[in-house]
């Protein structure tokens, strides 16, 4: 008797979790491993924040909320919203959920049909491609070239586009290159997706971390007739290092915020209503240590990239944004370390996870061969000795 549903067959667990909790099963052994795996700001939640939720306790702000979050929370997203973006949306266009992942999960089961096409540029976010497949829709990745600083164009994605196209996924700053498009980009991309009657999905997780003055843009602020047909994933995760919090957002045209609500109040309900009241500390109390984290994450991007980019074999572009370098390996590729073989990005991240205790994400598992993924939300301590790690095991390849 078959005992699994065969979508569960079709999809894989998130490989950065999986390097996460390998690199943590190795400390745990005593084992000295670097893990540059990990999403997530190494700093603390600010003290206002958790000072926030402590006060929900205490008052006793614990009980249900409406499945679609608080209209106190609903009203700080909207503020947010105009004063960072110059939006403007009404409650029932805002949907609370329980993380940035949650608010893409329930977007994706409530516009996708079987059979549909969604299309999604690579590299990308891992689990974007393995949402569409839980909706029994065809993901179609459009692959971004490291000569176009891994973005994709309007003629690439015009090709991409068939009958069955429903949406068109956009996450700028990207997970895992850090890159970032501009106004123009944007305009020149959207134009394409209004032309074919595109749906419009843009991850704004990483808005607020981008460098050397380039300026976000978010896609529904292009014009009316854009918003309309974009709806805006967000969180508090990346921007506040409220990541174990799980709390996200979403804002676009009621009819779909409202079935995304639907599914939303007949899996999780609610998002924890301790952690609704922080988010609202956090999206309206003082955003200096948003600025702080900033600075620090700049530091080590320039430090990472330009250690990187001395090593022989390797070469990284310099990210607009996020908190990720995504170097080209592909040098080491033919070369045996360890007395084995690497013929992949695959390989080289088992390599160096097993001979210099050093966790990295592989390429393949953001649809792009050829590269690895490293997180810079780790210290410049242990920065400084993962990559001495890395440059010492590369040397060895033979």
């Amino acid at each position: 008797m078959e005992r699994v549903a065969e979508r569960t067959k079709r999809i894989k667990p998130s490989p950065t979790l999986a390097v996460t909790a390998r690199a943590k099963e190795l400390k745990a052994q005593g084992i000295d491993v670097v893990g540059f795996g990990a999403g997530e700001p190494d700093f603390d939640t600010p003290d206002n924040i958790k000072a926030a939720a402590n006060a929900a306790i205490t008052e006793g702000f614990t009980k249900y909320t409406p499945a679609g979050g608080t209209d106190d929370l609903k009203d700080a997203v909207i503020e947010k919203f105009k004063r960072d973006n110059n939006l403007s949306y009404a409650r029932n266009e805002v949907l609370i959920s329980c993380g940035g992942k949650h608010s893409l999960y329930n977007l994706f089961m409530a516009v996708l049909n079987p059979g549909d096409e969604i299309i999604i540029p690579a590299p990308y976010w891992v689990s974007y491609p393995d949402m569409a497949l839980l909706a029994d829709a065809e993901p179609v990745i459009v692959q971004g070239e490291e000569k176009t600083g891994f973005k994709i164009t309007p003629t690439v994605l015009e090709k991409a586009i068939t009958q069955k196209t429903r949406a068109l996924v956009i996450n700028s700053p990207s997970n895992p290159t850090g890159a970032a498009y501009t106004p123009d980009e944007l305009k020149a991309l959207v134009e394409v997706a209004m032309q074919k009657d595109l749906l419009i999905i843009s991850d704004e997780i990483y808005e607020k971390m981008v460098y050397d003055g380039f300026v976000f843009s978010s896609v529904a602020s292009l014009s009316d007739e854009i918003k309309q047909r974009t709806i805006v994933c967000n969180g508090v995760s990346k921007t506040y290092s409220m990541t174990g919090w799980r709390i996200g957002y979403a804002a676009g045209p009621a009819e779909i915020i409202g079935a995304m609500t639907k599914i939303q109040s007949q899996s999780t309900s609610n998002p924890t209503s301790i952690a609704q009241k922080a988010a609202v500390e956090a999206l309206r109390g003082p955003q200096d240590s948003v600025d702080q984290m900033l600075k620090e994450f700049d530091q080590r991007r320039i430090y990472i990239v330009d250690r990187l980019n001395s090593f022989a074999g390797v070469s990284c572009l310099k990210p607009q944004g996020a908190f990720y370098v995504f170097p080209n390996i592909s040098a080491s590729f033919g070369k045996t370390g360890a007395g084995k073989k690497i013929t992949g990005s695959g390989d080289l991240a088992a390599y160096l996870l097993e001979s210099a205790k050093v966790a990295v994400v592989s390429g393949d598992a953001f649809g792009t061969e050829g590269y690895i993924r490293l997180s810079y939300a780790t210290s410049m301590a242990n920065i400084e000795k993962g990559l001495d790690r890395i440059e010492a095991a590369l040397k060895e390849l033979k």
